[in-house]
């Protein structure tokens, strides 16, 4: 969807590219942003977090999932596919990596169980761009579904936050994703789902064009800000004062933390398995 298409009217500009991960990393924290997506080289980061291990064993299993034929889409499979992919990075120790080894392959295997094997996904990891006068936004969407005449995308998800559906209305990501779907497959999508694997829900929302306006429209004021942010660095400005820090609470699991006084001061350090599901 060309950005005359959503009635936008911009001046000439250079395209600034982001995905919904950088567009996330700004929100939270310039600093991060700097460390993560600006620095050559880029500073050491901390170790494997468990419930990004777990989250990554989760999305991959499922991609494999599908990749299957429908009828081999069964609980004994989704389970097996969860050993696979397994890595015990992050968790405290074998016996913790077991306990949620063994939860994971219930979650994936529940999930295959309620599949509709006629409903085939359109997209799996599939890549999809969207582009106004601005940016570039561009992304790999867990799953696209059809709907009768529309698409849907999927998001799974395994942590410890349960999702609402105020999450799904609320996602950037979700949003500039629908859009690079619809511009990318050429057809509509307005619908975008989270789909929590540990308790089983699904949290739906449909926008509206209004809605999809006001989150792209945001993600152009925050890549305008990060690629100045970015020239003026080039340029010899102060990295501090152009990419301040934002301490929060979540600095205790920050994978820069090492490298930001600030966030080290903001909150102790959580331990790698934190965040799992309880």
């Amino acid at each position: 969807m060309e950005g005359a298409q959503l009635g936008f009217e911009f001046e000439t500009t250079r395209l600034v590219k982001l995905t919904p991960a950088r567009l996330a990393t700004w929100s939270d924290c310039p600093r991060r942003y700097r460390m993560t997506y600006v620095d050559k080289p880029p500073p050491p980061r901390g170790g494997a977090r468990a419930a990004s291990t777990l989250g990554a064993v989760v999305h991959l299993a499922l991609r494999a999932l599908f990749d299957l034929p429908a009828p081999r889409r069964t609980r004994e499979a989704a389970a097996g596919l969860v050993d696979r992919n397994w890595s015990s990075e992050g968790f405290r120790d074998a016996a913790q990596a077991a306990q949620y080894r063994e939860r994971a392959r219930g979650w994936v295997a529940d999930y295959a169980e309620g599949l509709d094997p006629e409903d085939e996904p359109v997209g799996r990891e599939q890549w999809v761009s969207v582009s106004t006068e601005r940016i570039v936004v561009e992304g790999r969407v867990d799953r696209i579904d059809r709907r009768g005449a529309e698409l849907v995308v999927v998001d799974y998800k395994s942590g410890s936050h349960v999702p609402t559906e105020r999450d799904a209305a609320d996602s950037p990501a979700l949003a500039l994703y629908a859009l690079a779907t619809e511009r990318t497959l050429r057809r509509p999508c307005t619908q975008v789902e989270l789909h929590h694997l540990p308790s089983g829900e699904v949290h739906a929302w449909r926008h509206d064009r209004d809605s999809l306006r006001a989150h792209l429209r945001r993600a152009e004021e925050a890549a305008g800000e990060f690629a100045a942010a970015t020239d003026e660095l080039e340029r010899g400005g102060d990295p501090d004062v152009l990419f301040p820090p934002r301490p929060a609470p979540r600095c205790g699991s920050c994978d820069m933390r090492r490298n930001c006084p600030e966030g080290r001061a903001a909150a102790p350090e959580t331990v790698p398995w934190s965040h799992l599901v309880p």
